[in-house]
């Protein structure tokens, strides 16, 4: 799950060197069997935290002490969380955004966030841009659990936002239709190209509220909600059960 990206195989982390050397990038394009094509403005990927989501913003405000930084891209949290004092490890599974961020000074490493050898302990792990997307499928959450407990302090916290993805199935009396019995509908499948570049086809997990927190519950865990975003998104908040 998540092995280490090549540069030939990583669009997004090409788009992303691309834009730190010379200030812009071709289309960044996702594509998905649940979705029309998407493109991602690489620029967002850079941006600072006045243009940051409020999820974002109260992220990065509610970190403390040492912070491990999941799937970090550019770097731009992990900066900005630098710029406020914080001993700030930062992760990816692309070497060419790690590259990125080294430049940036940031201290940044190709680490699979589920690599069990990985045993370094943090006060803080946020995961932002549903960075819990990583998991791919509910099934594989006592796994992430499990990591969270690895490389957290005892009195550490994981400050994560997600999506419910349930809108999508919203009928016009304000129903949802959706099918119980098949996937969980919050897994989804994606895949990037950048220039000449095609990334594989990867799963990726929108998760709900009471589903994060059922799991939680189950793996240990406390698990509450901190805000509401502005469109069926939420930060929450994870922590080892005393």
């Amino acid at each position: 799950m998540n092995s280490i990206l090549v540069p030939q195989k990583d669009p997004m982390g090409r788009a992303i060197a691309d834009y730190h050397a010379t200030g812009k990038a071709a289309k960044l394009r996702v594509l998905s069997s649940m979705f029309y094509e998407d493109e991602i403005p690489v620029s967002t990927l850079f941006r600072t935290f006045s243009h940051m989501p409020i999820l974002e913003q109260e992220m990065i405000t509610r970190a403390k002490g040492r912070v491990l930084d999941v799937g970090a891209g550019s770097g731009c949290h992990a900066l900005e969380l630098k710029a406020r004092g914080h001993d700030v490890v930062a992760i990816d599974i692309s070497e060419l955004s790690v590259g990125v961020m080294k430049e940036r000074d940031i201290d940044a490493r190709p680490i699979n966030f589920f690599d069990e050898t990985f045993t370094e302990k943090f006060d803080t792990i946020i995961m932002a841009m549903n960075g819990i997307g990583i998991v791919g499928k509910v099934e594989r959450l006592p796994l992430f659990f499990r990591s969270i407990k690895r490389l957290l302090n005892p009195d550490g916290i994981v400050l994560l936002d997600s999506s419910d993805l349930r809108y999508l199935f919203e009928e016009e009396d304000g129903s949802f239709c959706i099918d119980i019995a098949g996937k969980y509908y919050g897994e989804v499948d994606f895949e990037m190209r950048y220039k000449g570049i095609k990334g594989a086809t990867f799963d990726w997990l929108y998760i709900d509220y009471n589903t994060l927190e059922f799991y939680a519950n189950e793996s240990g865990m406390q698990c509450q909600k901190c805000i509401d975003g502005e469109h069926y998104d939420y930060l929450a908040e994870i922590r080892i059960r005393r």
